[in-house]
């Protein structure tokens, strides 16, 4: 999953990117509205966190911009402003969610998480099951045949890309866009060797395979037949 964070206050961006990358998602950063809108713009994002004040274009500007131009990626907004007026204007200017500065990281990941399943269509979903291998979104449990499969944030993030587009072939491109930021250089083998740890995680002490390489396309999950 691939997140923007748009905010001036680079002591709680970086807080806030700290978090996120710890959980596994890519996290892209703009201090600035104009910055932030051109990447929400060229780039495809999961969610965005976006402030209300801003440098050279308000949050809401940005917002607005958005949803006139039909984008429709998901938006927390963060502000200090804290009345019931300030939050119904967020939400009728096209803001999913307002969260309140200061914050727990728990509560806003909590947020972004269900964002990103009320978007993908799966709101009340809090797990992805294909054939025998199923994740536990919320408590970041993985199981295959009963057994419990443990993984870093990074594997987790790359398994649950591949269980959402199973049986759909995944390029190393597509991977990097949503599972690194924008400053990554494509041209390394990460992706590969991320591949490999899944695969001994989960398809190593099991007969039937379910990670597969299509050679010069990518990989793809696929359902046990």
């Amino acid at each position: 999953m691939r997140l923007l964070i748009i905010e001036d206050d680079l002591e709680i961006a970086s807080f806030i990117i700290k978090g996120l990358k710890q959980e596994g998602f890519a996290v892209d950063h703009a201090a600035d509205g104009e910055e932030g809108l051109h990447l929400i713009l060229t780039v495809p994002y999961d969610a965005a966190i976006i402030d209300i004040m801003l440098p050279k274009l308000d949050g809401l500007s940005i917002i607005e911009n958005l949803r006139q131009r039909r984008f429709n990626t998901p938006v927390l907004i963060l502000s200090a402003k804290h009345s019931v007026d300030d939050r119904v204007r967020g939400i009728q200017k096209g803001g999913d969610d307002y969260l309140v500065k200061p914050f727990a990281f728990s509560e806003l990941l909590v947020r972004v998480q269900a964002l990103i399943r009320r978007s993908s269509g799966s709101a009340e979903a809090s797990s992805i099951t294909v054939g025998d291998l199923s994740m536990d979104l919320l408590k970041r449990d993985v199981y295959r045949a009963g057994k419990r499969i443990d993984l870093l944030p990074r594997e987790f993030a790359m398994l649950e890309y591949l269980l959402r587009n199973a049986d759909r072939t995944i390029s190393k491109i597509m991977i990097i866009e949503h599972i690194w930021d924008f400053h990554f250089d494509p041209q390394t083998n990460v992706v590969d060797v991320l591949i490999h740890r899944l695969r001994n995680k989960v398809d190593k002490n099991f007969p039937e395979k379910m990670i597969h390489t299509v050679r010069g396309a990518g990989y793809v999950l696929k359902t046990p037949d």
